[in-house]
């Protein structure tokens, strides 16, 4: 089992940046595939990136392509996602999730084992 905490969000302006961290506990870290969800006002939870366990493979929804980018540091159990030129419609509540099935093209939050509290983002126009 693993817990995830998140941290990094906060406001800022459209065009910004901002860096989110999810802090994990436990040794296994590494055998997970790690992904980034967000969740806006009257949305559903929408997948945007993942990290296969090695950090080898990612993938990212469409519309964060070349503007974000996850990563992760295995010997300090730390995710990573790196938002650069950020949208209004970037504003979310942002979650950290941990995958034990293996796949880093898994974008159904069903197939997410464990997860954070959220973090929120919010970019203003």
């Amino acid at each position: 089992q693993v817990q995830l905490v998140e941290s990094g969000g906060g406001l800022v302006q459209a065009g910004g940046s901002l860096r989110l961290s999810c802090a994990a506990s436990g040794r296994t870290f590494s055998r997970y595939v790690m992904g980034w969800f967000r969740q806006a006002p009257g949305k559903e939870r929408e997948f945007v990136t993942s990290i296969s366990w090695n950090g080898g493979n990612t993938y990212y929804v469409d519309s964060v392509k070349g503007r974000f980018t996850i990563s992760r540091d295995n010997a300090k159990n730390t995710l990573y996602l790196q938002m650069n030129s950020l949208k209004p419609e970037d504003t979310a509540v942002y979650y950290c999730a941990a995958s034990t099935r293996g796949s880093v093209y898994y974008r159904d939050p069903g197939l997410y084992d464990y997860w954070g509290q959220g973090t929120q983002v919010t970019v203003s126009s």
